[in-house]
């Protein structure tokens, strides 16, 4: 089986340019390809997992990956996928968080000479002159088609700002300054970034040529990609510090059963024969399989070492009570706890919420105990005593633990 008919087995191709010259570079190890990632936030998140293990699979392969950190165009921001306008960041957050991105993205993808290589569009984007940009490319763009296309016609109704109605034209020009300046051959994408991509493919076609040989390939059907997307939501982040080992593991150790082995066949490493073996587990087998999913995640993120604190982790608290000692567990002092820390403030702390907010509504859903006692409102208070008499094991939902102690 060839690469590309492994990535189509393994459902992650969902449209081509030209299905029979892609499929050729990249078994050739010849595409010198690149992803985009908008620095919106200082962590990527589990959402990415499909661009950074596909860059991973690709380079194994010989081919060239290009991490393209978005400096320029998320000061624009993409409207795909988008019912309202993205906060606009200042050039500093974006710096900050291009930084964050690489350090993450180390993990899949080797860095070097002769090796993958990272640019941040910010490079070329903000010393376009405007008038000057409007004369080289403004013609290769149609508005009738601009509008026809999804990631425009989905804002229609709610307003599309001209601000974002520019985001195509700037992701078409990074695949057309990269086509010139870095030899990138090959754009990848998902597959809401279709209209967008096109647009790249057509402007270096029309400008230097029809046999320009640039290519596009999406990943993700459009079924297949809505799964992932309730299944790797943005709110589970590959910063150790924003999401721990633990949790992280425990997020891919609770999907859903139709869900599992999709996200094992399109996200891990497994060989795809034995992926086919475990296809036709049922019951109880799912949970093998899930726990298979959270290790080989967690193994890529964190390390073998934190996934195998995490699997054991996992293992022993369900199988020995909540009061097991590999629980996670925040640390603070007398002084920390003052007069007392109401259960959203503790919340917030061991980062079991991102806001008081959050733990009030949950609170008021019943979704919150403290020693299997269900705490009654947010305003209940806890001292520094009330944690050291023993064990203090607050429990989010049906499977969150969080050990407090207090020295």
């Amino acid at each position: 089986m060839t690469l590309y008919d492994e990535l189509k087995a393994r459902g992650l191709v969902a449209q081509v340019t030209d299905e029979e010259e892609v499929s050729h570079l990249i078994n050739e190890g010849k595409a010198k390809f690149y992803i985009g990632f908008d620095c919106t936030a200082d962590s990527l998140t589990a959402g990415h997992f499909m661009a950074l293990t596909l860059m991973k699979r690709l380079q194994s392969a010989g081919n060239t990956p290009i991490a393209l950190i978005g400096g320029g165009t998320t000061m624009i921001g993409d409207p795909s996928g988008r019912t309202d306008m993205r906060k606009v960041l200042t050039k500093e957050d974006i710096e900050h968080n291009a930084a964050c991105f690489k350090r993450q993205m180390e993990r899949f993808i080797e860095f070097g000479d002769g090796k993958a290589i990272m640019l941040n569009n910010a490079d070329w984007l903000l010393k376009l002159n405007y008038v000057e940009l409007l004369r080289e490319v403004g013609a290769c763009f149609s508005v009738n088609n601009m509008l026809r296309a999804e990631c425009y016609k989905q804002r229609m109704e709610r307003g599309l700002s001209f601000l974002e109605f520019n985001y195509m034209i700037m992701q078409s020009y990074d695949f057309y300054y990269m086509f010139q300046h870095y030899g990138c051959n090959m754009q990848c994408g998902g597959n809401d970034q279709w209209s967008n991509m096109l647009g790249g493919t057509e402007l270096i076609r029309k400008k230097l040529g029809k046999d320009s040989h640039c290519l596009t390939i999406t990943l993700l059907t459009d079924s297949q990609g809505n799964k992932m997307g309730k299944t790797a939501g943005n709110a589970v982040w590959l910063d150790p510090d924003k999401t721990s080992p633990y949790d992280f593991y425990q997020y891919w150790r609770n999907v859903g059963d139709s869900d599992v082995m999709n996200c094992i066949r399109m996200l891990t490493f497994i060989p795809l024969e034995q992926i086919d073996e475990m296809d036709k587990w049922e019951g109880s087998q799912l949970n093998k399989a899930k726990e298979i999913l959270a290790y080989e995640l967690t193994k890529l993120v964190h390390g073998e070492e934190e996934a195998e604190k995490a699997q054991e982790a996992g293992r022993a608290l369900f199988g020995a009570g909540a009061t097991s000692d590999n629980m996670p567990t925040t640390e603070l002092t007398e002084a920390d706890f003052g007069d007392g820390l109401t259960i959203t403030d503790l919340m917030v702390r061991c980062k079991l919420v991102s806001s008081k907010g959050e733990a009030r509504r949950l609170i008021d859903q019943g979704g919150v105990t403290v020693n299997d006692v269900k705490v009654s409102g947010a305003t209940q208070v806890y001292t520094a005593s009330d944690v050291k008499k023993g064990d203090f094991v607050i429990k989010k939902g049906k499977k969150t633990f969080h050990k407090v102690i207090c020295k």
